[in-house]
């Protein structure tokens, strides 16, 4: 009776085992990490202002139209962007970063854009680090409000969100002026 209960224990052992091993050897897509490997990070909120510049005109335009009709809806027309973000909202205000992505005309009745940005910082503890924006612009209304839905660097895993404030605007070129508030939950 013991050599059997003996046997009984080395095969239920030896299946768990050989179970493990082919896991481990066969690959994993994903796994849940225990406690014991995760880091733990204390979340915390940063909060950002700066003033986004939109340049149409001129010699050097840092949004260019790479799609869209020629008619006067605006509808589908989109922008790629490589825009100077200030302290103040003077062009010549120190830059910390830059907001490149695409911006593109997506309500046929409204002028509300589809926003597909990144937001990187070039100055203080945050030099190199990102957040990504991608959300509804309603330009016309006074404040809007885009998610943050990632970023790099600092802002692996971040979350928040971007007000926007248009604060100066040329009807004739579209150069703009844009104040940001933005509010960053990260690690």
């Amino acid at each position: 009776m013991a050599s059997l209960l003996k046997n009984t224990l080395k095969i239920s052992f030896y299946f768990i085992l050989s179970s493990y091993l082919f896991r481990l050897s066969n690959g994993v897509f994903s796994e849940e990490l225990s406690e014991a490997i995760s880091i733990k990070r204390m979340e915390k909120t940063t909060h950002f202002h700066f003033f986004f510049h939109d340049v149409h005109s001129g010699k050097s335009p840092s949004a260019i139209k790479v799609a869209g009709t020629s008619d006067s809806s605006f509808f589908g027309d989109t922008y790629m962007m490589d825009n100077a973000l200030t302290e103040g909202q003077e062009a010549s205000s120190k830059m910390v970063g830059r907001a490149q992505g695409m911006y593109a005309f997506a309500a046929k009745n409204e002028m509300a854009l589809l926003m597909v940005v990144n937001y990187e910082f070039s100055q203080g503890e945050f030099n190199g680090s990102s957040i990504s924006v991608l959300g509804r612009n309603p330009v016309m209304v006074d404040v809007r409000e885009m998610p943050i839905v990632g970023g790099s660097g600092r802002f692996r895993y971040a979350s928040g969100y971007a007000l926007a404030h248009t604060v100066w605007l040329d009807p004739n070129t579209a150069d703009a002026i844009v104040e940001y508030n933005v509010y960053v939950k990260h690690y």
